[in-house]
């Protein structure tokens, strides 16, 4: 029974071989008869071969139409991807906007204040550590008295203020905050709270200064801020070029209770521009700062050339040093 099995699964692959061979044959002897065809007699095989050539432009005709469709649905989806986009472009940008904060007109006395931000003065970590370390509290330190903080062991005591600490982070400075954009602010009230008898902290000052338009959309504090509120306050100010300041003219100012506003680049104060006070000399002649942004740096000592290595290169409305004196 298995033999006989086995016999017909042979004879039917013989079968299936013989078959094909046949097919094959066929294939063959008819596109050779149809190449003879087609040059012996030409309008016999235009009408043997006219089925298959319909068929064909049936077919080719199908795919063109096909194919329309395919690029005329592209299209369309890539118009209504593009009407997408641009609506949630336009979403991004209402969400994005500033918010609308109205300011008290320019005087013409304050025309000068309308100029271009070098720099932004947002505040942030320096790019670089300090040189040394910080001063022994003999030589300067912070101390609490009637509700103020003092900076002391300058060439007079300075009256300190944070911009990032948490009484002054969220006040507005026009429609920024004072914790991000206002070392401006607050350097002019350390200046001027030490250097007159009037007490103004960094929210008042910023009041101030934008509303005498001193303030910089997203940027800080238009460099003439220093002039401006020196002037409003009876503060003497001279911008001193780093071309023609000395060692010597910068330690005697200091020493003698002056101070002085700097206008810092990238380096050991920020990443971007920074106004800091210059507030006095330690015993070796290093110069003590009062930074509105840090503490640490306040009480770190730094040297007469990396001050001035790292001035800023802004060379409009007296930046980047200016040196204030009280009022005679």
């Amino acid at each position: 029974m298995r033999q006989a099995m086995e016999k017909n699964r042979v004879l039917h692959k013989r079968r299936k071989w013989v078959a094909g061979i046949l097919a094959l044959a066929a294939v063959c002897i008819g596109a050779a008869e149809l190449v003879v065809c087609r040059y012996a007699d030409p309008a016999l095989y235009w009408q043997v071969t006219a089925p298959a050539r319909a068929c064909a432009r049936a077919a080719a005709d199908t795919g063109r139409a096909a194919m329309t469709a395919a690029a005329e649905a592209a299209h369309a989806a890539a118009a209504s991807a593009a009407q997408t986009a641009a609506g949630a472009q336009q979403a991004f940008l209402d969400a994005v906007a500033p918010i609308e904060v109205t300011m008290p007109k320019k005087t013409a006395s304050r025309a000068a204040a309308a100029k271009v931000i070098d720099e932004s003065q947002l505040a942030g970590p320096s790019s670089l550590p300090a040189p040394q370390g910080m001063v022994d509290e003999t030589v300067s330190r912070l101390e609490g008295l009637e509700g103020l903080e003092l900076l002391t062991g300058g060439g007079i005591d300075v009256v300190y203020y944070n911009q990032t600490d948490e009484a002054w982070a969220s006040a507005p400075y026009g429609s920024d905050r004072l914790g991000g954009y206002g070392c401006g602010p607050t350097a002019m009230s350390m200046a001027v709270s030490s250097l007159t008898d009037e007490q103004i902290d960094p929210a008042a000052m910023a009041r101030e200064c934008a509303g005498a338009g001193y303030w910089c959309h997203g940027s800080g504090s238009y460099l003439s801020i220093v002039q401006g509120i020196a002037a409003s306050h009876g503060l003497e100010c001279r911008a001193v070029p780093p071309e023609q300041l000395t060692e010597e003219a910068l330690q005697l100012h200091l020493s003698t209770g002056g101070l002085a506003v700097a206008l810092m680049t990238r380096g050991h104060f920020t990443r971007s521009g920074h106004f800091i006070i210059l507030r006095g000399l330690t015993l070796s002649g290093d110069i003590l700062v009062a930074d509105p942004a840090s503490r640490e740096r306040s009480l770190t000592p730094w040297s007469y050339s990396l001050i001035v290595s790292e001035l800023s290169p802004s060379r409009h409305d007296g930046a980047p040093l200016w040196l204030l004196s009280r009022p005679t």
